[in-house]
């Protein structure tokens, strides 16, 4: 994190998220407007890991074959010979997700999900670990549409970049530039080094209470009067595995509820949605999660562990 830091100025905590969110073996979504860096934190990452990086860019003509590879003809060889596409790396970023058709958007779900694609017939393994980065902008924005439900509940985590403070972008004018930023980033973790982790976090012990008062939180987004659907099983999981890697990284070998609170805004919130009414009021996700978190009570931090 120390080396991304050095580039991605005064936003700590949301590489500590998304580090949390690869550590956990899973994916991330950016939603934010163009040009606060979300690019550059991706890149930044890869140099950092050591991880195979690519990059698309999405428009509304971008084929679902693009990602996921095709086959051409080969006169020299007299055969058809698969041309991989771009998910074959080990982080992609795939940017303004949003601005691409329903189709090509869904030819990511069985990647992010199995790590893998099928094409014409054959199933390929995509590189290990295969980790996502996406980017969208607004719902709303000019030429944007809003993503698949299926296709956000596959993302682990969802956070904004945000505009820096005033003494980063101070610092961005006056300092030197991204380019030379990037070339001083240090690799300090390989492929199968972040394998070891991810394997090691998933024995970070969590105390039935602590799992209770986790199952508790999300259950009750599904009950909350201004939410029309809640967190899905999949959100009890993204949100243990997060859990997790929180404890790990904070030099723990057990989770505390204070783990499982921090962790829960990120989890849940692409995931729950509005009811009509509540948005016409304007109130928004964090107050409903704030509420929620306010509607469950901690259990008490166990002395054992």
């Amino acid at each position: 994190m120390e080396q991304v830091n050095r580039v991605i100025l005064g936003k700590q905590a949301e590489v500590r998220e998304i580090m949390l969110a690869f550590l956990a073996d899973g994916h991330v979504l950016l939603e934010d407007i163009p040009g606060v860096g979300k690019t550059t934190l991706a890149l930044a990452f890869s140099r950092a890991m050591q991880l195979d990086y690519r990059r698309i860019q999405f428009t509304p003509d971008v084929l679902p074959s693009d990602l996921t590879g095709f086959s051409i003809y080969r006169r020299d060889q007299e055969k058809f010979v698969y041309q991989e596409g771009s998910v074959f790396c080990n982080l992609l970023l795939a940017d303004e997700i949003n601005r691409t058709s329903p189709k090509t958007q869904s030819a990511l779900l069985e990647v992010m999900e199995e790590r893998r694609v099928t094409v014409e017939g054959v199933t390929r393994s995509v590189p290990d670990p295969f980790l996502v980065i996406a980017t969208q902008n607004p719902v709303g924005a000019a030429g944007t549409q809003r993503l698949p439900e299926a296709q956000v509940d596959r993302f682990m985590v969802s956070l904004s970049v945000g505009y820096p403070d005033f003494d980063s972008e101070l610092s961005l004018a006056m300092g030197i530039s991204e380019t030379s930023r990037l070339e001083g980033i240090e690799p300090v973790l390989g492929g199968e080094e972040l394998r070891e982790i991810q394997r090691e976090i998933c024995n970070v012990y969590l105390k039935e209470s602590v799992a209770r008062y986790l199952v508790e939180l999300i259950r009750a987004t599904r009950s909350h009067p201004s939410l029309e659907r809640g967190g899905s099983p999949r959100a009890t999981i993204a949100l243990v595995r997060m859990a997790r890697a929180s404890a790990w990284l904070d030099g723990r070998s057990f989770v505390t509820p204070n783990d499982v609170a921090a962790q829960l805004p990120y989890v849940i919130r692409h995931r729950i949605r509005r009811k009509n009414t509540v948005r016409m009021e304007h109130t928004e996700k964090e107050s409903i999660i704030g509420e929620v978190l306010a509607s469950v009570k901690k259990p008490p931090v166990g002395k054992d562990r």
